[in-house]
């Protein structure tokens, strides 16, 4: 009745032995029945975000207390995840192993709460990278304020330390996730939220740059197709009147395939069907003409606000001025490194 699509979750303990610990909980696990409010809460249930990553793992030769998942996506093509920013690379997985982590956070959560019987409700989320062979996504928090109108002072001054300490002070937008598909190893490079909370400005446009690096080349031809989204969207969002977009992020994604392996493919197909010698001039232009495949989505609007949205009592005017200033800076950056590599 309310326009959302309802989903009961049931906490799933595979094995006793994964809880060792706390049997006495476990023994019959229970279905859950947990509601959990669609309205904003500046409760402990964004608290782990702020903990460093060690916190949410267990120490050396112990595994993460979670139930069991099949995080087995059918896939040939192995993550690998950079370590902070020493740039040393943890072994091959076949799954993305920072997602993986989050993923068993959220379970954790539901778990530990089990015995409450409360029903979750969880909203239906879109993949929008579904459509992508090989998606190399850059996941970018924007504006140079985090928190949102209904958060706590301590929750405030923590997000206002971390904006301050990283480049969402200085440029409005930082690197919260990224993953590049390398053809050269056939391997996915993936970077965390904590990677980009300790980038300086140098390090974001080195990031940037390696996003749109596949290992052997820089994807020149992605530069005009990005460049242009953000400009469009940018005349959009200053012409929006109290909207604010608080703890929000920005999603450039784009296909990581080897676009001249893919042209010549084309272009062998193109020849096989017209002959050689009968292959006209615009059937061979159209082999140059395909644009790579890229798609830029604003998310995570949890914090989010506008005039007269729901009891929220605080208004604002004009413009999400922060948001505004990091898409300028990333718009920048990028022509910078378009400029610098144009030959």
């Amino acid at each position: 009745k309310d326009g959302y699509i309802n989903l009961v979750a049931y906490p799933y303990v595979e094995s006793e032995s994964c809880e060792q610990e706390e049997a006495p909980e476990r023994e019959q696990p229970r279905r859950r029945h947990s509601r959990r409010s669609l309205h904003r809460s500046s409760s402990t249930s964004d608290h782990k975000e702020d903990r460093h990553a060690l916190d949410t793992e267990t120490t050396e030769g112990q595994e993460m207390k979670s139930p069991k998942v099949d995080v087995h996506i059918p896939t040939d093509v192995p993550f690998q995840m950079l370590d902070g920013n020493s740039g040393l690379a943890s072994e091959c997985n076949a799954y993305n192993p920072w997602s993986l982590q989050c993923h068993k956070q959220q379970l954790n959560r539901m778990r530990s709460e089990s015995k409450d019987r409360k029903l979750h409700k969880f909203l239906l989320l879109e993949n929008v990278v579904h459509h992508f062979e090989y998606p190399c996504i850059l996941d970018l928090k924007m504006g140079t304020r985090q928190h949102g109108d209904d958060a706590s002072e301590e929750k405030a001054a923590r997000q206002m330390q971390k904006c301050e300490q990283s480049t969402s002070a200085t440029l409005g937008v930082r690197v919260c996730g990224m993953q590049v598909y390398q053809i050269d190893t056939g391997h996915y490079l993936c970077r965390n939220k904590y990677y980009g909370r300790g980038l300086s400005i140098d390090g974001f446009r080195l990031a940037l740059y390696q996003y749109l690096h596949n290992g052997k080349y820089l994807r020149k031809d992605l530069f005009e197709i990005i460049l242009g989204k953000l400009h469009s969207l940018r005349t959009v969002l200053e012409k929006q009147n109290s909207y604010r977009f608080y703890s929000s992020s920005l999603l450039i994604i784009y296909d990581g395939k080897d676009p001249i392996l893919e042209l010549r493919h084309k272009c062998l197909d193109l020849s096989i069907q017209e002959d050689m010698q009968q292959l006209t001039s615009k059937s061979y232009d159209s082999c140059f003409s395909q644009p790579p495949k890229v798609d830029v989505r604003m998310i995570d609007f949890a914090h989010s606000t506008f005039k007269g949205f729901r009891d929220d009592k605080t208004i604002h005017h004009g413009p999400d001025k922060g948001y505004v200033f990091g898409l300028d800076s990333l718009i920048d950056i990028l022509q910078q490194i378009r400029d610098e590599n144009q030959s």
